[in-house]
Order: C-alpha cells, then sequence, then structure tokens
C-alpha cells in the first residue's frame, strides 16, 4: 500500500508569499491548490509580517499538509532586502512549527536543477516545467509557481525518485 502526503511549497516573499499544496502517492504528483498572500506595502512590517502569519495559519489548517517546503535564503545585492527577506521567512517557520509541521529547506539553484535540469533557470521556464508537471496550467504570479516547484522539489528529493516522477 502507497502511502498518501500534501506536501507545501512556499515561496517567503514580504509582499507576495506563493504557496502550493501538492499530492504525491506513490510515483503520482497530483496538483491540489495554490495560492498567493499579498500584502499591502503601505502597513508597517509588523503587521505585513503578522498578516503572513496569520494568512498561513489558516491555509494550513484548511489543508493539512504533512510536509513543508521552503526555499533557502540567499543574500541579496541589497543587505537590507535579505533582512527583510528572513522576517518573512521567520513568521513562516513560526507558522509551521505551530502547526507541527517539519520544514524542508531547498536552494534556489537546487530547485531549478530539480524542475528545469540546470541550477540556472529562468522564472518562466520553471512556470512551463512546473505546468508539465503537474497537468495543470498555472496562472498568475510567479510566486506561485515557486512554491509549486519548491514543493515538487521535496517529493524528488524525499523520495529520491525523478525519473519514476517523470514517466
Amino acid at each position: 500500500m502507497q502511502t498518501l502526503k500534501k506536501i507545501i511549497g512556499i515561496d517567503p516573499g514580504l509582499i507576495n508569499t506563493g504557496w502550493g499544496l501538492i499530492e504525491v502517492e506513490g510515483n503520482v504528483i497530483r496538483h491540489i491548490d495554490h495560492g498567493l498572500i499579498k500584502i499591502k506595502t503601505s502597513d508597517d512590517i509588523a503587521v505585513r509580517l503578522l498578516n503572513i502569519y496569520e494568512a498561513l495559519i489558516l491555509i494550513l489548517s484548511k489543508h493539512m499538509p504533512d510536509e513543508a517546503s521552503i526555499e533557502k535564503t540567499f543574500v541579496n545585492k541589497n543587505p537590507n532586502s535579505s533582512l527583510k527577506l528572513g522576517h518573512a521567512r521567520g513568521v513562516i517557520l513560526l507558522a509551521l512549527a505551530k502547526k507541527k509541521l517539519t520544514c524542508f529547506e531547498y536552494a534556489p539553484n537546487q530547485i531549478k536543477k530539480s524542475i528545469v535540469g540546470r541550477g540556472h533557470a529562468d522564472k518562466d521556464q520553471i512556470a512551463t516545467m512546473v505546468t508539465m508537471l503537474l497537468s495543470k496550467k498555472i496562472e498568475g504570479n510567479s510566486d506561485v509557481s515557486d512554491a509549486l516547484a519548491i514543493a515538487i522539489t521535496h517529493a524528488y528529493q524525499k523520495h529520491n525518485k525523478i525519473a519514476e516522477f517523470l514517466s
């Protein structure tokens, strides 16, 4: 009997946080849901972080994933941007811990290589491959397709059966 797992992938951001939920059963990956947590840039940073946390708690409560995955922080040219991204990641990790979910982290290049086959793919290539892998057109913001790519990467890494998933 094969185990069914729901995996949420999260692409953190202080303005847009993408999330994508997939289901993995044996060699089969299915799309469940996805969305974008949009935050008002006019709000104080503390309010923005609270809004990300509360929105993610609602998503986790609704879908009850078994595992979570998130993009690792990378250092931007602007250290202030990296710090702000770190704040967003912090509240996301807090929400996951609150729901007792272990979070697996993947570097951007690892995600790109897992999905496209090379570590320097662009956003359009990621979106195209996510659409192909899930047999579902993912419209809208690239943060959503990135989040689904993170979830798929986790499924690949966790099960270490990339060739089987692609067949």
